[in-house]
This record gives structure tokens, C-alpha cells and sequence, in this order.
């Protein structure tokens, strides 16, 4: 029995819609700088190889479910085009309807800036208008240090950043992220944390 190839599919990123609120910028800084690195074939290679997974919604717009911080990395970048990979089709529902079977799917995550649950209505329709969280930025460099593992689990990056928002003042990490991010390596190890998708246990001396 042969696995079903996905179809990939060449977009305009100006045309995908996101299904969050936010990205962490510092996140998105550290994926331009990895493009600016790359050139020619490498930056074509890297493209036929990082597909970004998208469903289909009403008035057959596009919505993309994962890889914001790619897709608005390569935005700000000047990339105008990215290989899309279409996972669902639900054009014909209603707006209301969609949105609802998205939630319920973990295809969107309606949480701002702050942590805050915010109206679908409020969601952005285009790349470039996702708002900065500080926070995910925090839980992104957590896990590229160590601090807990990559997981499966739908949004789990934005869940340790709801953890590190309630233990780590905002003024911290704005004024000094290495200094936050020490303090996040330390809680990320602790009890508190251990509900948490990736959780890698204490740290034994």
C-alpha cells in the first residue's frame, strides 16, 4: 500500500490567513537571519522541503495551521510565495461554522498578546498583522535550550509561555531577556511545570 504524496501548492503569502493572534518576534528575527544565510538553491531547497500546512475555508480563502513564525519570517524577508500543503477542505461552511470546527480541531488559537482569550472576529487576516508576545519568544529559546522538549501537542509553545507570563514580570523580559530566560530554565525544571506538554523533569544535582 503506497502513502498519498501531499499536493503542495505555491501561494502568495499576502493571501494566507493566519489562525492565531500572535508570534513571538524575537522567534521570527532569529528565522530571517537563518534565511538571509541561505542562497540560491538553498533558499529553493529549504522552500520545497518546509511546507506549510494550510485548510481551505470559507469563500475557499486559505488558512494556515502551523509555521506562522516561518511564513512571517520569509514576509519580512520580501519572499512573496511559499509552498502550501493542503490538509483540509471545508470551503462550504459558514463562517461561524468554520471557526468553531477549527477551535475544536486545534486549527486556531484566539489568545492575544496578554494571554488573553479574544473574539474570533478579532483574529488577523494577514501575516504581517500578528502581534508580538514577548512570552512566546521566551518559550521558544526555553526549548531550543533544553528547558522542555518539542511536543505534538496543539499550541503547546504558547501554553509554557502562559506559564513563564504568570512567574516572570513583562518588565524582565523586555529590560533583560537573558536574565528572564535564566529564571525560565530554572521553573521549567520545578514541580509547577510538570503539567506541561515536553516537561523534562527536575534538574538532580
Amino acid at each position: 500500500m503506497s502513502l498519498r504524496e501531499p499536493v503542495l501548492h505555491s501561494v502568495p503569502i499576502a493571501d494566507l490567513r493566519p489562525t492565531q493572534m500572535t508570534v513571538g518576534l524575537r522567534e521570527v528575527e532569529a528565522k530571517r537571519q537563518s534565511w538571509r544565510e541561505r542562497e540560491g538553491g538553498r533558499a529553493e531547497g529549504f522552500l520545497g522541503s518546509h511546507m506549510v500546512p494550510a485548510i481551505k475555508g470559507p469563500k475557499a480563502r486559505l488558512y494556515i495551521i502551523d509555521h506562522h513564525h516561518l511564513v512571517r519570517a520569509l514576509h519580512d524577508e520580501g519572499q512573496k510565495q511559499v509552498f502550501v500543503n493542503i490538509v483540509a477542505d471545508v470551503s462550504w461552511l459558514s463562517t461561524a461554522a468554520f471557526w468553531v470546527v477549527c477551535e475544536h480541531r486545534n486549527w486556531a488559537h484566539p489568545y492575544d498578546s496578554e494571554g488573553r482569550r479574544r473574539s474570533i472576529e478579532l483574529m488577523p487576516k494577514r501575516i504581517e498583522r500578528l502581534e508580538d508576545d514577548p512570552y512566546r519568544s521566551l518559550a521558544g529559546e526555553l526549548r531550543r535550550l533544553g528547558g522542555f522538549a518539542k511536543d505534538v501537542t496543539p499550541y503547546s509553545e504558547f501554553l509554557w509561555a502562559d506559564f513563564l507570563r504568570r512567574r516572570i514580570g513583562r518588565k524582565l523580559v523586555d529590560a533583560d531577556f537573558e536574565k528572564a530566560l535564566k529564571k525560565a530554565l530554572k521553573l521549567a525544571k520545578g514541580q509547577e511545570a510538570s503539567y506541561l506538554a515536553g516537561w523534562c523533569g527536575p534538574v538532580k544535582d
